[in-house]
C-alpha cells in the first residue's frame, strides 16, 4: 500500500515537472511569438488574398494590437509544440511495452503531417476560395468591407477544423487495425459517417452552410481514403494467415 502511494505520488511529481517545464517553454518563447506575429499576419494575408485585390480595415485603435497578441499567443504554442510533445513522450515512454511505443510513434507522426497539411490546405486553398466567395456578392450597391478580425479568427478557426478534421483517415485505420471496429461495419455504416461528419463540423466551423462543407466533403474523402488503406490491411493480413496455414 505504501509503494502504491509513493510510486503515485512520484508519478504526480514527475507530471508536474513535466507541465512545469512546457509552461516556462511557453512564457521563454512568448517574446518570440509576439515579434513575429506582424510579419505572420502580414504573410497570412498575403496568402489569402492572392486572387483578390481587397484590404481589410479594423474599426477600433485596440483591434490589431489584440489580434497580434492572440496570434502571439498561437506561434508561442506552435512553436513550443515540438518541445511539449517530447516532454510528454518521456513523461509516458517508461510506462508503454515497446510495441505500444513503436506504434504511438508512427500514430504521433501522421497525426502530426495530417494536421499540418489540414492547416495548409486550408490556408492556401480554401480561404482564398472563401473570400472571392464574398466579393462575389458586391454589387453597384453593395460594397465589400472586412474587418481584419473578422477575417483573421475565421482563417485560424477553419485552420484548427481542417487540421482536426484531417485526423480522419488516422482515426479510422487505427479502429479498425485494432480491433475496435470492423472493415465491414463500417463500411455498411458510410450514411451515418456522413451526418457525424457534418455535425463535427458545425461544431468547428462558423454557423454557415458554406463553411461546413468546405470542412465537410474533404474530411468525407479522407474517411474514404483511410478506408480504403484499412481495406488493404486487412487483404494483407488475411493473405498472410492464409500462407501461414
Amino acid at each position: 500500500m505504501e509503494q502504491d502511494e509513493g510510486s503515485l505520488i512520484s508519478h504526480l511529481e514527475a507530471l508536474r515537472e513535466t507541465l512545469l517545464k512546457c509552461i516556462i517553454a511557453l512564457c521563454i518563447v512568448l517574446p518570440l511569438g509576439i515579434y513575429l506575429a506582424p510579419k505572420f499576419l502580414d504573410v497570412l494575408i498575403l496568402v489569402i488574398t492572392r486572387n483578390s485585390s481587397i484590404a481589410f480595415n479594423y474599426f477600433s485603435p485596440m483591434e490589431v494590437f489584440l489580434l497580434q497578441l492572440k496570434t502571439a499567443f498561437v506561434l508561442d504554442f506552435v512553436i513550443c509544440f515540438p518541445y511539449t510533445v517530447k516532454k510528454i513522450w518521456d513523461f509516458i515512454l517508461p510506462a508503454l511495452y515497446d510495441h505500444e511505443k513503436s506504434f504511438i510513434k508512427k500514430t504521433a507522426f501522421f497525426s502530426c503531417l495530417l494536421f499540418i497539411l489540414g492547416v495548409m490546405f486550408c490556408i492556401f486553398i480554401i480561404m482564398p476560395m472563401v473570400i472571392n466567395f464574398g466579393i462575389s456578392f458586391s454589387s453597384g450597391n453593395i460594397n465589400p468591407v472586412f474587418g481584419i478580425s473578422n477575417v483573421i479568427n475565421l482563417t485560424l478557426w477553419m485552420a484548427l477544423a481542417f487540421g482536426l478534421m484531417f485526423q480522419a483517415p488516422l482515426i479510422t485505420i487505427a479502429l479498425i487495425k485494432s480491433g475496435v471496429i470492423s472493415y465491414e461495419s463500417v463500411s455498411d455504416k458510410r450514411p451515418y459517417v456522413v451526418v457525424l461528419i457534418l455535425i463535427l463540423a458545425a461544431i468547428f466551423t462558423p454557423p454557415d452552410v458554406v463553411s461546413q462543407l468546405m470542412v465537410g466533403i474533404p474530411t468525407y474523402l479522407l474517411f474514404e481514403a483511410g478506408l480504403l488503406v484499412a481495406r488493404k490491411y486487412k487483404t494483407e493480413t488475411l493473405t498472410d494467415s492464409d500462407s501461414q496455414e
